[in-house]
């Protein structure tokens, strides 16, 4: 399975972004997906998991009600719609496929990565 993310850059503080993820291979249709992000000098973190069919969203307190997560199987497509973003949601940002059909917010629940898209916010 291959994973890349895109849809990274720079924006102001109160600003939006939508980070896109492509997945290739059969597995990732079936399973559920996530993003997470790991600023400098800080461990990689939960932001927020999907179903595989869809449902099932969680967020991480930090994001919730300012990130969406979503998919589109058809397109084998991840997304993050990122609004009212702040200085400290800067990182980067990285996409996974889980090992089932729905993954949790921990690393080990996921099986597959990317190399990570990088988000500025400027204060």
């Amino acid at each position: 399975v291959q994973v890349i993310e895109s849809g990274g850059g720079l924006v102001q503080a109160g600003g939006s972004l939508r980070l896109s993820c492509t997945a290739s291979g059969r597995t990732a249709s079936n399973n559920g997906m996530g993003w997470f992000r790991q600023a400098p000098g800080k461990e990689r973190e939960f932001v927020a998991t999907i179903g595989w069919n869809g449902g099932n969203m969680r967020y991480a307190d930090s994001v919730k009600g300012r990130f969406t997560i979503s998919r589109d199987n058809a397109k084998s497509t991840l997304y993050l719609q990122m609004n009212l973003l702040k200085p400290e949601d800067t990182a980067v940002y990285y996409c996974a496929v889980g090992r089932g059909a729905f993954a949790g917010v921990d690393m080990a629940s996921y099986a597959y990565w990317g190399q990570g898209t990088q988000v500025t916010v400027s204060s």
